[in-house]
């Protein structure tokens, strides 16, 4: 009988423990505009399930107010935690201020909403790339090549292809380009265009540039997805991209590391979208009654190139990776 009765308090415990951290997370994604955002979205939904955990998914179809909705949703679900990554900085106060009533943890990945909203709201924990230190990679990035190369004292004319107009990373990483170019007056910045990240727009524009204007030596590309459609309108145009303009994207998917072997593409400063591990962490760290600060937590990011040892950041001290066969295969994204 002592036996039975150990054995059914023991059953007892693990179902209570097991219940406990049966979580419901709700997860509202911008979209699909990207490889990046695919990978980023992948890894999410595959990995918090395989915790024990149910995830609803919300895919926002790149509309602010499909989010709102989302958000009220899961507020009305009364599910255990929010992800959120927000398609633009701006629009939220109200709704976030809902989810901190409803008193359910926010937790914000990739693009934040601006500071100013930031201040206002209570948060769980946030993850993101540093998309300003990003922009002045591509920068530091495109001077230093250009010095190897012989070029350093050339006026160059530069592109700059911008994301999501109001997005956390287009906006970011126009400042950290543009701070800094302020240290090389020969890149001029003949045209700046948003390209929506798609990569259907990216070749839009570019064709559009192409039209516009005789002599054009860098492309900027604030993801990569722009880069590879920007490298289809230069290839119609009979241009040899990689070599008649120099091409450096941002986010290092996979796609991109095989364009740069294919030497059709420079360089791609790497924007890391597999944030589930950190996430679990967090979580689990919440539940066990962890507190977390308010600064975004950023991933150990690289610069991959088709030549490798080119410094990308302000001391010289973070080097270019040689992109080849095996950094292709070694890509998970």
């Amino acid at each position: 009988m002592k036996k039975l009765f150990a054995l059914a308090l023991a059953l007892t415990l693990a179902l209570t423990a097991a219940n406990a951290f049966a979580l419901t997370i709700g997860f509202s994604q911008i979209g699909q505009e990207s490889d990046w955002r695919t990978a980023n979205t992948d890894d999410i939904r595959s990995a918090l399930p395989a915790e024990g955990w149910t995830l609803i998914y919300d895919d926002a179809q790149q509309k602010q107010e499909n989010q709102v909705k989302a958000l009220r949703n899961f507020i009305s679900q009364n599910v255990d935690y929010i992800l959120f990554t927000a398609i633009v900085g701006t629009g939220w106060d109200e709704v976030l201020k809902e989810v901190n009533e409803s008193e359910i943890p926010l937790i914000l990945m990739d693009r934040m909403p601006v500071p100013e909203t930031l201040d206002q709201i209570v948060y769980a924990g946030a993850f993101g790339g540093d998309f300003v230190e990003e922009g002045r990679r591509m920068g530091y990035w495109t001077e230093n090549y250009l010095q190897s190369v012989g070029r350093g004292e050339e006026e160059i004319n530069v592109v700059l292809m911008e994301g999501t107009t109001g997005s956390a990373a287009a906006e970011d990483r126009t400042t950290g380009i543009l701070e800094a170019f302020e240290n090389y007056p020969h890149l001029k910045i003949i045209a700046q265009q948003t390209g929506n990240f798609t990569r259907s727009e990216g070749q839009a524009v570019m064709e559009s540039w192409l039209k516009a204007h005789d002599k054009i030596d860098v492309l900027l590309a604030e993801n990569d997805d722009m880069a590879l459609g920007a490298i289809d309108a230069i290839k119609a145009a009979g241009l040899i991209p990689g070599v008649d303009i120099i091409i450096v994207g941002c986010d290092a998917v996979k796609v991109a590391h095989e364009a740069i072997v294919a030497g059709e593409m420079n360089a791609t400063i790497e924007c890391n979208p597999l944030y589930s591990p950190a996430v679990i962490e967090m979580i689990k760290g919440l539940e066990a009654g962890e507190v977390y600060g308010r600064d975004v937590i950023h991933p150990a990011e690289s610069v991959y190139d088709a030549v490798g040892g080119i410094p990308s950041n302000a001391d010289g001290s973070l080097l270019s990776i040689l992109v080849d066969d095996d950094v292709v295969a070694s890509r998970k994204y």
